[in-house]
């Protein structure tokens, strides 16, 4: 390695060692993460209800409905969400007659990818509730509306809570995508402080602030887990 011990340890001091100027870099990257948070909170907002809706449809019997669904599902899992983001930002423009702003470019597209997500696992976790269950809610009278949301969806959100939070943590991760498009978000910033600093330590301070939200989302989504424990 280059330079030595001795000058990674001064790349790493410029922060480290200077108050004030630690106090600035944690203003610059605690702004860049609440547009992160905004970005994860914004995604789960309208990717759980638009993947509900996928699944859905994605079990219709009728082909018309069904086949667009299942091949946007195919192409949304099957691209890279970086190639997405910059494919709705860059060449939308292009097609449509307005620009779409970056941050809402960002948006648009974690929510059309973590939707195909969220629907597989939801038309999972519908498959496989008994089939006798719908058959005995049909019996007493209930609407096919009524027995979604009274048997089926309260089952389907207990077998779904695993993989939906196992999503929901890599989401804060994939937040960082956004900075592909310039979105000011935490990775970005902290990328633009290590470039003008020559230092590292904002990759670390960065890294921690992940780690805070990710700890913060992974003990709410505890939190649910115990709430639905009574469908054991």
């Amino acid at each position: 390695m280059r330079g030595g011990p001795a000058v990674w340890y001064k790349m790493a001091i410029k922060y480290f060692n200077d108050p004030e100027r630690m106090g600035k870099l944690l203003e610059i990257l605690l702004e860049g993460a609440l547009t992160s948070v905004q970005i994860f909170a914004l995604t789960l907002l309208f990717s759980i209800p638009l993947g509900m809706l996928v699944a859905v449809g994605r079990m219709s019997r009728r082909w018309y409905i069904s086949k667009p669904l299942s091949l946007y599902i195919y192409i949304m899992r099957g691209t890279p969400l970086m190639l997405q983001v910059m494919f709705i930002y860059f060449l939308l423009p292009h097609i449509l007659p307005f620009r779409i702003d970056r941050f809402w470019a960002a948006i648009l597209a974690f929510v059309i990818n973590y939707a195909a997500y969220f629907a597989e696992i939801f038309r999972g976790g519908i498959s496989s509730i008994p089939v006798g269950q719908r058959e005995a809610a049909q019996t007493l009278g209930l609407s096919r509306a009524q027995t979604f949301f009274s048997v089926l969806l309260p089952q389907t959100a207990k077998r779904v809570l695993l993989p939906v939070t196992n999503e929901v943590i890599t989401l804060v991760k994939d937040t960082a995508l956004a900075s592909t498009i310039a979105v000011a978000d935490l990775m970005s910033q902290a990328e633009r402080q290590v470039s003008n600093s020559s230092s590292i330590e904002p990759y670390i301070v960065a890294m921690l602030i992940y780690l805070v939200i990710n700890g913060v989302v992974e003990q709410l989504c505890k939190l649910a887990e115990r709430k639905f424990n009574y469908y054991q």
